[in-house]
């Protein structure tokens, strides 16, 4: 795992897009006391060393965690439980919430965030031994709950499979959140859970406009392939659902209904939606974004956050945090539940998902993984 030495390297502030990378600066790891920032000598010489510099490589890193699940206790956050196989995400999403995260292990919420990545090999015997455990009460684990369980790194690494294959094992419900179309190549365990009531699949769609989804979330499936996906797992039976997220003022919140009806012809039955949250570092980051991609338009954006956050740009209180307040967030939530409801789609907590089928195997169960280096 990095140790605090790393953040001396990642801390400078020049701004500019790197390509294939969604975040424009990598700002100084919070909890550090020094931190370097680039210096303009006169001479243009930071703008010609950045127009230079080569594509950002993407590397791994072993993450020696002791535990598999994840707890919390937030009351507006639907479950108490999540798995992350990973540590960033090379999706490279401007606007995720969990980039802040990646503070705690001595590196950037920037652009280490989506090429610095950790992960955990041994999950899957850690989840097993924890659901194992005497007195364990069940109920849905969230999987994908701070990154992606199927960003790119996951084709080789199939750390989300092994987890998925212990909890079917073990009878467990899980939901999955996902930007990827990934999860289609796990089509054969989810549709085996599927049919016991166990699963339940989010695809978040940010947007439908492949060009903007191309600066937003780098990485990421492309709006057609997740609406495919959407389509493949409604197909094989999987309760399915999307996520509208975020909506970001002025920037793609007129697409909310567009996004809503293309996902119930895809098979959708739920559908949710969360307003643009920028806590802690993702503010200067998103900034940033705006003004680089959308040097014309970025006040106005701010300006509209404002209006949701009661004049700043981040409010985190609970309950509000995910819808915002004032009359800009009550016209998009009002407009979210019109659509919903002309479109058929379920209320949230229909269908809940079954826990009574948990039983725990015998013998050790967990395919132990072989180190990957």
């Amino acid at each position: 795992m990095p140790d605090g030495s790393m953040s001396a390297t990642v801390s400078t502030l020049l701004e500019g897009a790197r390509k294939g990378r969604g975040a424009t600066v990598n700002p100084p790891v919070r909890f550090d006391r020094l931190a370097t920032e680039a210096f303009d000598d006169g001479w243009q010489t930071l703008e010609d060393s950045f127009a230079d510099l080569p594509p950002l490589p993407t590397t791994l890193t072993r993450d020696s965690a002791r535990s598999a699940i994840a707890w919390n206790n937030s009351p507006d956050i639907g479950f108490d439980r999540a798995v992350n196989p990973y540590r960033g995400c090379e999706h490279g999403c401007i606007y995720c919430y969990a980039r802040p995260s990646h503070a705690y292990l001595g590196l950037s919420p920037g652009l280490d965030f989506e090429t610095q990545l950790l992960f955990k090999p041994e999950i899957a015997s850690l989840l097993d031994k924890e659901l194992r455990k005497p007195g364990y009460q069940v109920r849905p684990i969230a999987l994908g709950s701070n990154t992606d369980p199927y960003q790119p790194v996951e084709r080789q690494l199939k750390l989300t499979r092994a987890v998925l294959e212990v909890l079917e094992r073990f009878g467990h419900p899980v939901t999955i959140v996902t930007k990827s179309a990934g999860v289609l190549r796990d089509l054969d365990i989810l549709k085996r859970m599927a049919a016991r009531n166990l699963i339940r699949v989010c695809l978040s769609i940010t947007t439908l406009d492949p060009r903007l989804a191309r600066i937003l979330e780098p990485r990421a499936a492309s709006p057609e392939r997740r609406l495919q996906a959407v389509r493949a797992l409604a197909e094989a039976g999987i309760p399915t659902a999307v996520l509208a997220a975020p909506m970001i003022p002025g920037v793609n919140d007129m697409e909310l209904e567009r996004i809503l009806e293309r996902a119930a012809s895809a098979g959708a039955t739920l559908a949710g939606y969360v307003l643009l949250r920028l806590p802690l570092e993702i503010a200067q980051l998103f900034e940033s974004w705006l003004r680089t991609h959308m040097p014309d338009r970025a006040q106005r954006v701010l300006a509209l956050v404002r209006q949701t956050r009661g004049g700043k740009l981040y409010d985190g209180e609970f309950a509000q945090r995910m819808t915002g307040s004032g009359a800009y967030a009550e016209m998009l939530a009002n407009r979210f539940r019109v659509a919903s409801r002309r479109l058929g789609f379920e209320r949230w907590g229909q269908g809940a998902l079954d826990c009574g089928q948990f039983a725990v195997p015998e013998g050790a169960g967990a395919q132990q993984q072989l180190s990957l280096f």
